[in-house]
């Protein structure tokens, strides 16, 4: 019931606002009646009301009304910068989110790793080690997060920057047999992997003293793992031995991520395209695996050189297919508001071949009734569809 009265509340806050435009309007045409600006300036008090009680929804749903109807009016520059401080709230809470559930996986992997590289054969200090490890993570990140703001692509600079040199420590020792004998290459391995892991957060934090936009955090991420791909099937169809192979693909793929770091900062990656192009790779590889099941071709290096063509191949069409996705400023924030076309005020709108769905909201229109009868007047009107062509 409680619930009931609320929405009961919110409509009626939306129904009075209505009418209140209408009896507020004068005695002339409709196009005048109720000006843009007036109609904007009043829908943007009744967000900032919807604000300051904690309906930040509501709020949002009409910020971004006001924007998508009345983008020329003051209202929608107020409106355009409110909606921009709430998604950087939001990337704020979910690159905080992010470094908790990362440093804490990554402290239970150290509680594992640490005995492990020491050869420890007893079961004490593998308990004590996931003992205090994820929650030595968990409550470490926290009190990072609080010491400073920390946005989305910041947490993943530092998140993937310890991830990567984990992976970057286990290809420098694989490159350069470092410990010797099996048992010893084992420990170094593992010692070597936390190590880079230490450097490679210690890195992401000085990266992350600057503004980081989660798409180019993105663009980073799957470069580098691209890189790392491109240059490991490269190595093994250059026939090169085993330690250069992992040499190999631990340059391309550093040289992948200052690649994605780049094109993300340069231009305006969104996620969704950095993403959406590293599909195509994958699309292009996956095909590529498929091919050779198909011909059954006894040719030996063709199990790798068809799969990495379809990669290449995969990430150039994915860019070019993508182009138009750029024009899609992020402001921040898991879930990708902004990858979708701007809130019509209508249920349904349609815009440049895209479809979008959003909250319907009433709008002051002319009612044709009362003008062919000669008396003023203007109407409430709920739309359920927009096309733009």
């Amino acid at each position: 019931m409680p619930h009931a009265l609320e929405l009961g509340g919110r409509a009626s806050r939306i129904a009075l606002l209505a009418i209140a435009l209408g009896i507020c309007s004068p005695s002339r045409p409709a196009s005048a009646q109720v000006a843009r600006a007036d109609s904007a300036a009043v829908l943007l008090g009744a967000a900032a009301d919807f604000e300051r009680e904690g309906e930040s929804d509501t709020a949002e749903t009409l910020y971004r009304h006001i924007t998508g109807r009345f983008p020329d009016t003051p209202a929608a520059e107020t409106a355009r910068a409110r909606l921009e401080a709430a998604g950087a709230e939001r990337s704020q809470a979910g690159g905080e989110t992010e470094l908790k559930v990362w440093s804490t996986i990554y402290g239970t992997w150290l509680g594992i790793m640490v005995p492990l590289a020491f050869d420890v054969d007893r079961p004490e200090p593998y308990g004590a080690g996931l003992m205090l490890g994820a929650p030595g993570g968990f409550f470490g990140s926290r009190a990072f997060a609080a010491s400073r703001p920390l946005s989305l692509g910041q947490a993943r600079a530092i998140t993937w920057g310890g991830t990567w040199g984990a992976l970057q420590g286990m290809a420098l020792a694989r490159a350069t047999d470092l410990g010797g004998s099996e048992g010893e290459s084992g420990q170094a391995i593992v010692a070597s992997m936390i190590a880079g892991s230490a450097v490679g957060i210690a890195g992401g934090m000085v990266a992350a003293r600057q503004e980081i936009r989660p798409g180019t955090a993105t663009a980073a991420n799957l470069g580098s793992l691209w890189g790392a791909w491109l240059g490991l099937a490269s190595s093994i169809l250059l026939d090169l031995e085993e330690n250069p192979t992992y040499a190999t693909a631990a340059v391309t793929g550093n040289a992948g991520l200052v690649a994605g770091a780049f094109a993300g900062s340069r231009w305006p990656l969104s996620r969704s395209r950095a993403r959406l192009i590293s599909v195509g790779g994958l699309i292009g590889t996956v095909a590529g695996f498929g091919l050779l099941l198909l011909a059954d071709t006894d040719f030996e290096d063709a199990s790798i050189a068809v799969p990495l063509t379809g990669s290449i191949a995969g990430l150039v069409v994915g860019t070019a297919l993508t182009s138009g996705n750029d024009a899609r400023q992020e402001t921040g924030g898991d879930a990708a508001a902004d990858d979708t076309p701007p809130a019509t005020g209508a249920l349904l709108g349609w815009s440049g071949g895209d479809w979008s769905l959003s909250v319907p909201l009433p709008s002051p229109v002319l009612d044709p009734g009362r003008w062919d009868s000669g008396r003023d007047g203007v109407a409430w009107s709920v739309r359920l569809l927009n096309a733009r062509f």
